[in-house]
């Protein structure tokens, strides 16, 4: 049934850096939500896998000194979803993490495992892009810190290198205080299915709730990566929190994205979802944050 030529379990994080030197073609396994399918599938067969389940140290998440929200690559995607700091500080990842397919999957996949595989549908994705995460990797060279944005290349690749793994996702304080965030995933069933889009808004309100400070925007399956809207974010700053600005957001984000027609959708509708879910996201977060657009 799973046809694997080797499985190493890393007892530390340095041994898993050691690990991937000493085997050049092997793959890390976390959770395993999505190896042990393609392993199944038979597209891996013969592989070699490291497992990093044993690394509790890559578990749970916590505030630092700074206020940053260090969320371990280890943490699952269940545990995500029901974490106090997360519920508190940032909502909508907890919202993007519920998301994911059931419960099953939820208990045994990461977060790491999520933001790794580099699909563009991964459902916490957009939330992380939308808050400017930071991802820490740590390879032979010690850590090493990478925007969100750099962390994507293409479709089912990223930034790490083979001897590198993600230990850590990082929210820095400035990414999530003062702002209120919400997610849409638009999919064919409201459980155990793939985004056909995923739309993540957070606003910045002035004190008095009238004047949008600032606004960021993403998308998933909006492009071959997660994807970030300038244009859109550009229209709505230091303007009223109003119906007009919303309208204005929506229809800029039409320029920042590039989707593709595939079986669950066509290109034109899902610029069409684009737009709608920008609506909708960046109304219920200004609402969040104290507004009435």
């Amino acid at each position: 049934m799973y046809d694997i030529e080797a499985l190493y379990e890393a007892e530390s994080v340095a041994d898993a850096v050691e690990l991937l030197r000493e085997h050049p073609a092997a793959l890390v396994i976390a959770g395993g939500s999505d190896v042990l399918v393609e392993i199944r599938a038979g597209k891996l067969a013969g592989c070699t896998l490291i497992s990093i389940q044993k690394l509790d140290e890559l578990r749970g998440i916590s505030l630092d000194g700074e206020g940053a929200l260090r969320i371990g690559a280890m943490t699952s995607i269940s545990s995500l979803a029901a974490d106090p700091l997360v519920q508190k500080h940032i909502p909508a990842l907890a919202e993007a993490a519920q998301t994911i397919g059931g419960p099953q999957l939820r208990n045994i996949a990461t977060i790491g495992g999520n933001v790794c595989n580099g699909v563009t549908s991964a459902d916490t994705a957009s939330t992380l892009m939308a808050f400017d995460a930071v991802m820490e990797y740590f390879g032979k060279a010690g850590k090493r810190l990478v925007p969100i944005q750099e962390h994507y290349i293409t479709a089912g690749k990223t930034a790490l290198s083979h001897e590198e793994i993600l230990t850590a996702v990082i929210i820095p304080r400035d990414s999530y205080a003062n702002y209120f965030g919400h997610y849409i995933k638009y999919a064919m069933r409201e459980a155990l299915d793939i985004a056909t889009l995923g739309c993540s808004a957070n606003v910045r309100l002035s004190k008095d709730g009238k004047t949008i400070e600032r606004l960021r925007l993403a998308y998933g399956v909006a492009g071959p990566v997660p994807m970030r809207c300038p244009s859109a974010e550009a229209a709505a700053a230091g303007m009223p929190a109003s119906e007009e600005s919303i309208e204005a957001a929506a229809k800029a984000a039409v320029s920042d994205i590039k989707p593709r027609t595939s079986w669950r959708a066509s290109a034109e509708f899902r610029i069409h979802l684009a737009q709608e879910l920008a609506r909708r996201a960046i109304r219920e977060s200004i609402k969040m944050a104290g507004g009435s657009a």
